[in-house]
């Protein structure tokens, strides 16, 4: 029996930061999609089906918390985990996530351990 392949999208915009959160994924076994504003997110989101996102709070064109809101709208994207990143690691930021249909909250710098923790609370243990 063959272990199904999770596919996570990283919705980031800085290089370093998709680069190293790819790295994180595959040592955890997960494959990465990537996209680095938010109006290719919902893209990706829509063409790829991710199994769950990693959405910055600041993304060009479309800013992470309004590409949740719209993805939320969209009756297909109702289930789909979406992890809200950020640097700003405040109650009112994690109310403006949540608010805006986040699943659940990650700060940056992310953790290899805390990583693999969310992920495997909403896609299952690996």
């Amino acid at each position: 029996m063959t272990r199904k392949s999770y596919r996570i999208l990283i919705a980031e915009d800085f290089e370093e930061n998709r680069t190293a959160l790819k790295l994180m994924l595959k040592l955890a076994g997960f494959e990465a999609l990537e996209a680095c504003d938010g109006e290719q997110a919902i893209e990706m989101v829509r063409c790829e089906k991710p199994d769950l996102v990693l959405m910055d709070i600041s993304l060009p064109v479309i800013d992470g918390l309004q590409a949740t809101r719209e993805l939320r709208a969209d009756a297909e994207c109702k289930q789909l985990p979406i992890i809200i990143v950020s640097a700003y690691d405040s109650q009112e930021t994690r109310d403006e996530a949540h608010a805006a249909g986040g699943t659940d909250y990650i700060s940056k710098p992310i953790e290899f351990d805390d990583l693999r923790e969310m992920l495997e609370k909403y896609l299952g243990e690996r």
